[in-house]
Formats: C-alpha cells, structure tokens, sequence
C-alpha cells in the first residue's frame, strides 16, 4: 500500500526540505523504493532540490506545476487537457522511480478560491454554509490530486510551506503520517507545540476519517546546537511531552556539505554520500522504515 507522509513545522528554517528530499533519495536509491515528492511550498525548494532552475521555468512555461492541478480543483467548470499524471516528472537525478510533482511561486489566488467556493455553498444543490463548503474543498483538495496516481508509488512524500496555509491542512488530511523536523532550539519547541495543537483540531474536525498520525520528531542540528546548555533544556521539555516512540533516534548533524548540495541543484546523498549529513540520513531512513513496518 502507498503511504502518504508529509514533512511539516509551523516554524520555516528547520531542515524541512532537506529532510524530505534525502529521504525520498535514500528510499529510491537503498531501498528500491517508488517514491514522488510533491512540492507544497511557494518557495519551491523541494523542486530545485532535484531540478535546476533552467528545468523548472521550462515546465512553468508549459504549464507542468501542482498550481495546474490546484486550479483544476478550485474551477472545475473548466475544460482541462492534463491530470496529474501528466505534471510528474519521472526519474529525476537519473534514479528511476525518484519522481517529482513540482511547486510553483504562485500555488493558487486566495480570492479566487474563496469567490467559487462562495457560489458553491450557495447553490441549491449545496444548501449549506459556507463554513461547511469550505470544510469540504479542504479535505478534498489534494486527495482528489493524488488519488489518480497514488497507486504508483511505495510513498508519497508532501513537502509543506511553514506554517498552517490551506495547502497544509489538506496534505495533512490527505496523509497517513506526518514528520516533524525541528532544531534542537528554545524556538523551535514552539512550533512543535503550535503544530501538534492545530492537528489536534483538524483530528476533531475530520474524524473518524483522518488517522493521521505523527511517525516522529527529527532534530536537525544548527549552530546553537553547540550549546549543551540550550540543547539540554528543549530535549528535557520535549521528551516531557512526547512518548520516547515518537522522538526518532537518528540526529542530522551540522555539515556543510548538506547546505553546499543545494547549489548543484541535487540532494546531498547523492552530491556527497560520504559526508557526516548524508550518512545521517541513510541511517534516518532505516530508522523510518521500522517505524512503518
């Protein structure tokens, strides 16, 4: 069965690409996995993770990004050439079954969704309240996109924008399981914090249809890290807070090399597999198949 897994923190800057990209590459390239990242956030660093930018623009120009397929959902009265079958991209960084489903800087118009979701609720087919339109759309917004396809894939890896934007909440409706990368800093337990509270919400919101559940915590190593003391005092509170089963074992350390993989537009198990970083991540994604399993 395909498992849908997003990577998400209310707090941006906490490795959150990084840990998706390198585990997506070390299921394909270790393990023979199938496996598509779909590219959530507006700053498209997941795309230009695995693509170049020269690579991204062509696909823009043609039209070949998830906003295609958000807008097909939020205007479906319009005639439509393409299916998500057609925005993927197989094989990216020459691994085949590494496929991506880019991002675009321009994911979708917030008037624009709320206009037609606004005459939807007051059709008389509808006969409810726009809350409850809305509610709907959510929770129906990226299943109906990967639903096509989602047979394909071993793992479907969503790759969210920080925060809790409407993109956000409907990956995390859609998804089986959810990864919470975090520094290992003050700041960063407050994300963790605001994040687990909103699921909580959505759990309510959505049950019994959302199972969704946290597969773990992975801290990312930053600078302060350094810092037994700050380091001591967020892993005190968070293992208060959290069963020790939800807090994965596996750290990322600090390593250039991981940051310098970005440039060559690749991820770092592939651009320097034997550094600290990637190494990390081979054992990461190890530690995550035996949680799923």
């Amino acid at each position: 069965m395909t498992v849908v897994l997003s990577t998400i923190n209310m707090k941006g800057g906490v490795g959150k690409t990084t840990l998706t990209v390198n585990l997506a590459t070390c299921l394909v390239r270790d393990h023979k996995k199938r496996v598509l990242i779909i590219d959530l956030d507006s700053q498209i660093s997941a795309t230009l993770s695995v693509i170049s930018p020269q690579e991204f623009g062509r696909l823009r120009r043609g039209r070949r990004t998830i906003s295609y397929l958000i807008d097909k959902v939020v205007r479906p009265y319009i005639t439509r050439k393409f299916s998500t079958a057609d925005m993927i991209l197989s094989g990216v960084c020459a691994l085949p079954g590494f496929d991506l489903l880019p991002g675009d800087i321009e994911l979708y118009d917030e008037y624009t969704v709320t206009e037609a979701l606004y005459k939807k609720s007051l059709e008389p087919m509808e006969g409810q309240k726009f809350s409850a339109t809305w509610q709907g759309f959510e929770q129906d917004l990226i299943t109906s996109i990967i639903e096509p396809i989602r047979g394909k894939y071993d793992y479907i890896l969503m790759d969210c924008a920080p925060g809790y934007n409407l993109l956000t909440r409907s990956a995390i409706v859609a998804s089986d399981f959810y990864l919470l990368p975090a520094r290992p800093e003050p700041l960063s337990l407050v994300g963790i914090q605001l994040l687990e509270q909103r699921i909580d919400k959505l759990k309510t919101q959505y049950q019994p249809e959302l199972a969704l559940k946290l597969l773990g915590i992975v801290f990312i190593q930053s600078g302060s890290f350094l810092n037994n003391r700050y380091y001591n005092q967020v892993m005190q509170r968070i293992k208060q807070d959290f069963d020790p089963a939800q807090l994965f074992q596996t750290t990322i350390p600090l390593d250039v090399n991981v940051a310098r993989a970005v440039d060559s537009f690749t991820p770092a198990v592939l651009n320097s597999p034997n550094s600290a970083g990637s190494k990390a991540f081979c054992k990461l994604t190890g530690e995550l198949l035996e949680k799923l399993n």
